[in-house]
Order: C-alpha cells, then sequence, then structure tokens
C-alpha cells in the first residue's frame, strides 16, 4: 500500500496517539498537517496519584477498569519516577483488568499484561454495560479516569453493585494549548487546503466545534468540512458527525475500527482521484 496516498494533505485531530498515526499516514506518502485537539500534561498534583498507586501496591484492586492508553503510560511514569514501576507491575498482574477498547490493552501488553475483558464499544457506556455482566460485590475496583469526562455515572453503577471504587485522575488537558493550531487548521479546510480529515474519538468532532463556537467561525468550520472528505474511524464517531449535521465520507469495513483500517479505507477512496491541489501531486 506503499505511497497510495502520495500527493494528499491530511488533517489529523489525534491526541494520545498523534506520532503513531502521523507515521503510518507518511508511510504511505501522505502529507500530514497535525492538530491535536489538545496538549495532555502530568496531573498538577502528583500526591493523589503517587497516594493511590501506593495503595495499589499495598493492597491490590480485586478488578481494574482502564479507560484509556494514556492513563496507564502516566500512572507507569509516576511509578518509574518514584522507584515502585516493578512493585506496581506485580499488583497489576494479581488483578482482574477491564479495558475500554483496544487502546487500554495495548498500553497493558507494553508492561507484559493482558486485559481479562475489552469493550466491543470503546466508551464509557460500553465499560458500564460490560461491568454489568461479573460479579463486583464486595470487589475493590480500581477507575483510571480521563478529563473533561463526568464519571459519576459509571461510579455509580460500579458502587450499584456493591463494589468498593477506588478513582485516579493521572492527567489533564490543556486545552487553550491546542486552540491557535485548531483555528488554523479550520482555515485551511476552509481555503480548500486539505485533502481528508481524519477522526479518531466523538472527542475531536465536539471539540472543533467548541472552538469554532468560542472564536465566532462555525459557519468557516462547516464550510470546511463540507468540501472535506471527512473519515472517522468508526460508528462512535460518525455517530458525533451525524448528530452535528455532517456525513461520514470514509470509514472502515467489517468493523475494523482502528489507525490502520482507516488509513487503508482512505487510500483506497482517495486514491480514485487526485490531490486537491496540483503543486502536491
Amino acid at each position: 500500500m506503499a505511497d497510495r496516498l502520495n500527493g494528499y494533505r491530511i488533517l489529523i485531530l489525534e491526541t494520545r496517539e498523534e506520532a503513531q498515526f502521523s507515521r503510518l499516514l507518511t508511510e504511505q506518502g501522505a502529507d500530514v498537517l497535525q492538530c491535536p485537539m489538545f496538549t495532555i500534561r502530568d496531573a498538577p498534583d502528583s500526591a493523589p496519584v503517587e497516594a493511590w498507586i501506593g495503595r495499589f501496591i499495598a493492597r491490590p484492586c480485586d478488578d481494574l477498569v482502564l479507560m484509556t492508553g494514556e492513563g496507564l503510560r502516566r500512572l507507569m511514569k509516576v511509578a518509574r519516577r518514584t522507584g515502585v514501576d516493578q512493585d506496581f507491575v506485580t499488583a497489576l498482574g494479581k488483578a482482574r483488568k477491564f479495558a475500554r477498547g483496544p487502546k487500554p490493552g495495548k498500553a497493558l501488553r507494553e508492561i507484559g499484561l493482558e486485559p481479562q475483558m475489552t469493550t466491543e464499544k470503546p466508551t464509557s457506556e460500553g465499560i458500564t454495560e460490560m461491568l454489568s455482566r461479573v460479579d463486583l460485590a464486595g470487589h475493590r475496583v480500581g477507575l483510571q479516569l480521563y478529563p473533561d469526562k463526568d464519571h459519576s455515572t459509571l461510579i455509580g453503577a460500579i458502587t450499584a453493585q456493591g463494589a468498593d471504587v477506588d478513582a485516579v485522575l493521572p492527567y489533564v488537558y490543556d486545552a487553550q494549548a491546542a486552540e491557535t493550531n485548531i483555528i488554523t487548521a479550520i482555515d485551511e479546510m476552509a481555503q480548500g487546503r486539505i485533502d481528508a480529515i481524519a477522526l479518531t474519538s466523538s472527542g475531536q468532532a465536539r471539540r472543533l466545534f467548541d472552538v469554532a463556537r468560542a472564536h465566532g467561525c462555525e459557519a468557516r468550520l462547516r464550510e470546511g468540512l463540507a468540501r472535506t472528505p471527512i473519515a472517522s474511524v468508526g460508528p462512535v464517531v460518525s455517530d458525533e458527525l451525524k448528530s452535528q449535521g455532517l456525513r461520514t465520507d470514509i470509514a472502515p469495513a467489517n468493523d475494523a475500527f482502528f489507525m490502520k483500517p482507516l488509513i487503508s479505507a482512505m487510500a483506497a477512496t482517495l486514491g480514485k482521484t487526485a490531490p486537491r491541489n496540483a503543486a502536491k501531486a
């Protein structure tokens, strides 16, 4: 599939795996415009994160719910900095591990572990549904949270099953740092300088519109999206696009909702037409 995207300028909004997504597209010849929706930073106060890791090592939870791969990597970063990474991995190995989609599973495999169960839908609702099918009565459940999300419904569902939840938030988003780049990306689409935009999470679509509304350029964003093919990694993203009055032009087939199948779908679709700007062709 090498060079099947040669000459195409692709806008990506991925934050957590920006480097990997960009590399995969570049390997296919694409010119990638990176515009992460957030800057990810460690939790400003590391004490609660260190305390959570300490509790987990001293008395491993019966179950661990990982919402993001980034979250586990940030926890491991703190564990390494404080010199308890091996003890932490050992303790993690003793827990039954639930992953919200494939990304936490990948992060677990990086430290030699595997999830016992993975959601079919990488959403909080998917996690809630999966946990409803297992016995949590009397269990201590470690819950890794992620920013800018109300997790009260999930926590309430777990405690309603008779479990005790111990939650940790290991990183935060710095949204303001990315806004200038987002406005630039909106202008690039509106001027017809983007051959496709690739969305890998529903939050990316919401963030685009939040920033556009805050800066008074929602009409310009819609103008740009109307003339730019939109690639969606899966149905969760496509549902969000639909709720914003948008369509999905490109999506992976056969329930393969990952980056590589998305890139294959983009190559197959975009390869039927020439890149927009002759200078790039």
